[in-house]
Order: structure tokens, then C-alpha cells, then sequence
């Protein structure tokens, strides 16, 4: 198959709506701390950097001074509550007929997320995916997380050679796609803030179903 394609997709807000599912994970570790909750709103407008990120920002928008003790202690119940918590997970529409299509036309899939690799690898489980994925590269996976380049071609290189695609829904994964010299597909409705036309992409899509086409027309000219 000569458009055969490395295939590497983002995770929160591209393959899953996890944001509910976060935002709850959140003000649980933080009310039983006897500190207020968040509004879904707010807890959705800091994901994408991972879990030390998410907890930073949601600290600093309580105003709370730096405290790495606390820190780290809210970051270690965040990921003990997410990581068996799927109950306010749901997948995109069309993402699981279309990721087995993807694999059965011969294309390589992976994934590069800044969510930690455990957690990750229990949602995809939890959703029948994980034997699609070769390669899985978690915000823990290396000591490096989107948006530096370096998860994102680790991702690649376990796939092996081969022309290749990122897929994320925003303005980390397109910086991460600038920084790799990877060309993005963009997914329009997940996380990002920024105007989809604004980031770069070689391709923008709102529904999983149109991506397999989408991926032959553009393979050839990757």
C-alpha cells in the first residue's frame, strides 16, 4: 500500500470528551481538601498540559501561593481518582468505527498525549482501543511533554518509517506539530480556543466519519 501512513492521534478533546470527567476528578481532590470546586468551564479552559499543569493553574486560579507539597499531593489523588473514574467519559462520535478502519487499511496508529500513561492506557481499554495503538506515549512516558516535539516523534519512531499525520483538536498539538515538522489534521470540536484556521493545519474536520477520506486525498501530497 503506497500511502500507507504513521497515524499518531492526541487523546483529551480529540479521540475523548474528557473534560467532565476531569472537572469532577478535580473538585473532588480539591473539596476533600477543604478547598471551593471549579466550574466545568474553568477546569476546561486549563487542559492540555497535563495533570502538574492542570493542578498548577487551578491553584493559582484559587490564589493560592506556590506549595509544592500540596501540589504534588493533589496531582498523586487526581491521577488515583481518574485513573479507574470513566463514567463521564465518552468517546467522539465515530471514532471507534473509524480508528478500526484506519487500521485495517494498513495505516499505523499511535498515541501521543499529555495525559499520564496510565490513565491512558485504562481509557483505552476501557473503550476496546488499546490493541489499535502499537506505540502509546503518555505526558509521563518521557521526560518531555507537548508542546516540545520530543513525545511526538518518539511516537513515530516506534512506528518505524513512514509518511506521517497528527491528529489533535489544539494549540498544543499544533505547536507540537510545528515543532516535529509533522503536518496536523485538526479536530474542530474539541479543546482548543484559538480559530481552527489560525493553527496551521493541513486539514480541519468536525466528524470522525470523514477522516478516512480525508486521509487518502492528502496522503499523497505528504
Amino acid at each position: 500500500m503506497a500511502d500507507r501512513l504513521n497515524l499518531v492521534f492526541d487523546l483529551d478533546g480529540t479521540l475523548i470528551d474528557s473534560a467532565p470527567q476531569i472537572h469532577d476528578a478535580a473538585n473532588k481532590v480539591f473539596l476533600q481538601r477543604g478547598l471551593p470546586p471549579f466550574s466545568q468551564a474553568t477546569v476546561r479552559g486549563f487542559i492540555g498540559n497535563g495533570v502538574g499543569v492542570l493542578v498548577e493553574r487551578l491553584m493559582a486560579h484559587q490564589g493560592l501561593q506556590r506549595d509544592d507539597i500540596l501540589q504534588a499531593a493533589l496531582i498523586d489523588d487526581f491521577i488515583n481518582i481518574y485513573e479507574e473514574a470513566f463514567d463521564r467519559t465518552t468517546l467522539y462520535p465515530n471514532v471507534s468505527t473509524t480508528l478500526l478502519a484506519l487500521s485495517e487499511a494498513g495505516h499505523r496508529l499511535a498515541i501521543c498525549t499529555n495525559k499520564p500513561e496510565g490513565p491512558t492506557r485504562a481509557i483505552l481499554r476501557h473503550f476496546g482501543l488499546a490493541e489499535l495503538f502499537s506505540v502509546i506515549i503518555g505526558g509521563d512516558t518521557l521526560p518531555q511533554r507537548k508542546p516540545d516535539p520530543a513525545p511526538l516523534r518518539a511516537a513515530l519512531a516506534g512506528l518505524g518509517p513512514g509518511k506521517a499525520l497528527f491528529v489533535g483538536d489544539s494549540e498544543v498539538d499544533a505547536a507540537t506539530a510545528e515543532a516535529a515538522d509533522v503536518p496536523l489534521a485538526l479536530f474542530s470540536r474539541g479543546y482548543r480556543k484559538a480559530a481552527p484556521e489560525s493553527l496551521k493545519a493541513r486539514v480541519i474536520f468536525d466528524d470522525f466519519a470523514a477522516l478516512p477520506q480525508l486521509i487518502t486525498e492528502i496522503a499523497p501530497l505528504l
